[in-house]
């Protein structure tokens, strides 16, 4: 009986709660704080990237480690470790750089760089992450509809979950992605975002073209530093490409970021996750 009489307390409870339209306008609003903030602080980035062949062998793996400052609109990052290799003929070779092609046409490497540019260097962006992926900002927001799906507690934080998908009628390169966001309920920050691709393949490009996507999707874990301060802490994805009908991989991407800084002061805030 008790446990009965919780239940419909916390429903209540819930029910009058803020709606998802004053969540979300918190949210874009913090969004835009934390993001400024950000600006204040230096960080240490590593990547690892991987591409594995139809018969799950590693095609290609780099390792990669920057130096991450963020200035007023994007972030500078400087490359210190660079570890890679690419599998040919059963024997692995080793290359000491980012878009190193090993042959004249060299998909996977092409490929390769240019995940690593696109998903985790955005210059639009003060962390560096594609902006569209992840839609809470103020800007980002109006591409989407928002419903709230309920609120419980992750990692000892209350959250609310947040379902989103792109409004109809938006171009594929606006708003493409949907999913699901925890927002902390008592700071209205994103603690962790899944995304997927909202869109399908056309079956024309599929059938004349040969090419097809599976699984895209990324998540994200933000963690919190300072009052206000929120940063992306890992952030990943795994799916599988094929193309031209004779080229296939499933391609990995995970980044972790650490050894946050403040740019003024010599303070540390430390999150170590191993990669």
């Amino acid at each position: 009986m008790k446990i009965l009489v919780l239940a419909v307390w916390a429903a209540a409870a819930f029910a009058q709660g803020p709606d998802i339209e004053q969540i979300m306008s918190r949210v874009g609003r913090n969004q835009a704080a934390a993001g400024d903030l950000r600006k204040n602080f230096t960080y240490h980035q590593k990547q690892l990237l991987r591409m594995y062949r139809g018969n799950h062998k590693v095609a290609r793996e780099e390792r990669r480690e920057y130096d991450v400052t963020p200035d007023l609109r994007s972030i500078k990052k400087e490359l210190t470790r660079f570890d890679a290799y690419y599998e040919y003929k059963g024997k692995t070779v080793a290359y000491d750089r980012p878009g190193y092609h090993y042959k004249g046409v060299d998909i996977d490497g092409e490929l390769m760089n240019d995940m690593s540019e696109d998903m985790t260097n955005d210059r639009n962006s003060r962390d560096g992450i594609d902006h569209q992926l992840f839609p809470l900002t103020y800007h980002q927001q109006l591409k989407c509809n928002f419903k709230l799906v309920g609120a419980e507690t992750y990692r000892g934080r209350d959250v609310y979950r947040v379902g989103f998908e792109p409004k109809r009628g938006q171009d594929f390169d606006e708003a493409s992605w949907k999913g699901e966001a925890l927002i902390d309920r008592a700071e209205y920050q994103p603690v962790l975002v899944t995304t997927k691709l909202a869109v399908k393949i056309p079956l024309l490009v599929k059938t004349l073209l040969g090419t097809d996507i599976k699984g895209l999707g990324f998540s994200v874990t933000y963690q919190k530093f300072e009052d206000g301060v929120w940063f992306p802490v890992s952030y990943g994805g795994e799916f599988e490409v094929r193309a031209v009908f004779f080229y296939k991989r499933t391609i990995s991407v995970s980044m972790v970021n650490s050894d946050f800084k403040r740019a003024s002061v010599n303070s540390n805030v430390t999150y170590h996750t191993e990669q």
